[in-house]
């Protein structure tokens, strides 16, 4: 079963500072037929304006990750890692027991673009952990790149689910085929572009809940960068 969260159907949040789209309920967003998917609890696509962000707050028991899709991330965080993320750099931060951070974009001139993930842990109450990599726009282009997992496999940064996470671009010539594992189930979010997934259209924005399929194929694309998620069903 395939079905389709449009991207004008998220939640939306206007700050000033942060323009923000929730495909699942978020803070003052509540949908209590859009509360995740699977353990796959938060995808936001955050816009945040330059020389602005997040200030320092506390996080318990939660896989974060973060995807830049343009401009500069500025990470701080209370077990001493400070950075500057760009595109294509994935954060990913095991909250555990508890850990402080703030997120600002770097820049003074231009916006940051990025989404934020949240991944219910299969464990809780570990020590906090960080870590980050960078997958450049070659080794996404017409494949799965595999950019998250439970053992950190292929150069993924590791999370603590069984799940694994993955980045692609997709031309118009491109076509690839993803077998799913009984029992599993994959969601599919479409950062920018377009492009079909078994025969259904999604734009950028959109989101495709994929549920008691055995394979799916995505093709017929215009540039469309997107995520897959595999998850426990």
């Amino acid at each position: 079963m395939l079905t389709v969260r449009k991207s004008n159907d998220r939640g939306y949040a206007d700050h000033g500072w942060l323009k923000s789209f929730h495909s699942f309920s978020f803070a003052d967003y509540h949908d209590p037929a859009q509360m995740g998917f699977g353990p796959l609890r938060v995808i936001n696509e955050d816009r945040v304006a330059p020389g602005q962000g997040f200030g320092t707050h506390g996080h318990r028991d939660m896989e974060i990750i973060s995807y830049v899709l343009d401009g500069a991330l500025e990470h701080k965080d209370s077990m001493g890692n400070g950075s500057v993320l760009k595109y294509g750099n994935v954060q990913r931060m095991s909250a555990g027991t508890g850990v402080r951070h703030s997120e600002f974009n770097h820049s003074q001139t231009e916006q940051v673009h990025f989404l934020q993930i949240w991944i219910e842990p299969n464990v809780t109450g570990i020590a906090p952990g960080y870590e980050e990599t960078i997958f450049d726009r070659e080794s996404k282009m017409g494949q799965l790149r595999l950019i998250a997992s439970s053992n950190g496999r292929n150069g993924s940064v590791l999370i603590h689910q069984d799940a694994a996470v993955y980045a692609s671009i997709l031309g118009a010539n491109d076509r690839i085929k993803y077998a799913i594992t009984p029992g599993r189930s994959v969601y599919l979010h479409i950062a920018s572009g377009y492009m079909f997934v078994n025969g259904v259209e999604l734009f950028t924005g959109d989101g495709l809940k994929v549920s008691d399929e055995s394979q799916i194929t995505m093709d017929q694309a215009d540039n469309a960068e997107y995520l897959l998620f595999d998850l426990p069903y």
